[in-house]
């Protein structure tokens, strides 16, 4: 039995198992699977980054396409100082911010008064998804998620960036603070500050919804009639004309 000649790694698992670095070089270097390992692995970071200063998805997709075509004309100003993800993110930042600009809307991202709970700890809140849950568990998720979708989306920019840099994609302080260009203890007191403005919109949100909680109405409320009349009837109690 002859013996088995080693077999070079595919260069889709090379280029995945390089640095940011190296990855970033070869792409430099006009490496096209080094591009696609980029966009596909930073894209819903960028796309969370850009949809929390624009006000839509469309906005936000073209802020990721302009976001990768301005980097991957400036690979060589990348050092890895700080990762690729966060150092993408920083320029979908600027992208976004001009875009906005251009369209004559004013971003605020400057603190116009610190807020009250500044001193408080920050805490980072994560937001997992349960393994193995069943369809209704998963239906019920899919309409939390689009409530606390249209909360976050409530809150002011200056807000909402943090809180999707840190809460929804989990980034550090650091690496938060990095990409707004702030530092981390403004990181810390606007994501405190998203927190609570966040809690005060879900809570109006639940109350306005609560009266239609636990409904009886339709084919319930029809069969509970049909069932009283039939014994009221039985009885004698009620008749017919």
């Amino acid at each position: 039995m002859p013996a088995l000649i080693p077999q070079p790694p595919s260069p889709r698992l090379t280029v995945a198992a390089e640095s940011d670095v190296q990855l970033a070089l070869s792409a430099a270097a006009g490496n096209a699977m080094a591009f696609e390992t980029i966009v596909r692995r930073h894209n819903r970071l960028l796309f969370r980054t850009a949809r929390g200063v624009v006000p839509d998805d469309a906005e936000a997709q073209d802020v990721v396409q302009e976001t990768y075509l301005r980097a991957f004309t400036n690979l060589q100003a990348f050092r890895g100082d700080s990762s690729l993800g966060t150092w993408l993110a920083r320029i979908a930042i600027n992208v976004a911010l001009g875009s906005q600009r251009k369209k004559g809307r004013f971003v605020q991202l400057e603190d116009a008064v610190p807020p009250a709970d500044a001193a408080d700890p920050e805490e980072a809140m994560p937001l997992h998804t349960p393994d193995n849950e069943g369809p209704d568990a998963s239906a019920e998720r899919q309409e939390m998620r689009a409530l606390l979708q249209a909360s976050i989306e409530d809150l002011p920019v200056i807000y909402r960036t943090v809180f999707i840099l840190r809460a929804v994609e989990e980034l550090s302080v650091e690496e938060t603070a990095f990409c707004l260009g702030v530092s981390e203890d403004v990181v810390k007191t606007r994501f405190l500050r998203a927190r609570a403005m966040l809690r005060d919109k879900l809570s109006e949100r639940v109350e306005h919804c609560a009266q239609e909680a636990f409904a009886f109405a339709g084919a319930r409320c029809d069969a509970v009639l049909a069932h009283v009349m039939a014994e009221l009837l039985r009885q004698g109690l009620v008749r017919l004309h």
